[in-house]
């Protein structure tokens, strides 16, 4: 560097950049699923999107397992439930979490029109 240039020094570091699609909600919801065994069984939500989910879980899920669920919504709000079908996109263990011992990520394959039209509505209203 030449007497008088003056060099800017940018500081060094990293970055969180969010590359979700759309954003998290934090939620406390229960939702039912049904595996190929067609048990119900009730786990919870514990954030939501308009693409996905992220469910508590007492068992272990294959990622690209597909699950019937029925989502359900705090009693007085506009919405009773939603049906629609998921798939485990990842799955992460949590052990001695009250809920359950496995943490999991499931996206949307199957939702009609108006159930995810009033998913982004209540999603929209937190």
């Amino acid at each position: 560097m030449k007497d008088g240039e003056n060099k800017i020094k940018l500081p060094d570091g990293t970055g969180n950049f969010e590359k979700r699609r759309h954003p998290r909600f934090t939620v406390d919801l229960p939702i039912e699923y049904r595996r190929r065994d067609l048990v119900d069984k009730y786990v919870r939500v514990m954030n939501a999107s308009e693409s996905g989910l992220s469910i508590y879980l007492s068992e272990q899920m294959e990622v690209g397992q597909y699950l019937r669920t029925k989502l359900f919504f705090p009693f007085g709000s506009e919405l009773n439930f939603i049906e629609l079908v998921t798939q485990v996109v990842w799955m992460d263990v949590q052990p001695g979490k009250d809920w359950g011992d496995y943490r999991a990520g499931v996206r949307f394959i199957d939702i009609s029109p108006a159930d995810l039209s009033n998913l982004k509505n209540y999603l929209g209203s937190l």
